[in-house]
């Protein structure tokens, strides 16, 4: 977790979702863990995969769709990330900050390049 971030948009992704499934496969086998855990996978690896999309998009429009759809998973996984820390369901508290604080980065980076293509 500690290593140089990388700046390849898509690794970063694919890197972040690798690190979800590892977090959740390290929950604790609760019915809030599993509840929760089942959402996370299913947003934090949505990213990587959409964004792969959003590349490929047809036109602009389907672009700035696409990344909106990042965005919107990307959010859905910093709040139930923020959910697990704050409940404590977790194995280790420093890969639950890890992943808060990465997720918010993403979101910042996608943020940033729907109001770019926006303009354009």
């Amino acid at each position: 977790m500690n290593k140089e971030k990388k700046y390849d948009l898509e690794d970063r992704l694919i890197d972040f979702a690798v690190l979800v499934i590892e977090f959740v496969e390290s929950l604790p086998n609760t019915k809030s863990a599993n509840h929760l855990g089942g959402q996370l996978l299913r947003s934090g690896t949505s990213p990587s995969l959409n964004y792969g999309e959003a590349r490929g998009g047809e036109s602009k429009a389907d672009f700035i769709h696409k990344m909106k759809v990042c965005l919107k998973e990307l959010r859905e996984s910093f709040n139930c990330l923020r959910i697990l820390h704050r409940a404590r369901i977790y194995s280790e508290e420093n890969q639950a900050l890890y992943l808060i604080n990465e997720c918010n980065e993403l979101i910042s980076i996608f943020v940033k390049s729907i109001l770019t293509a926006s303009e354009k």
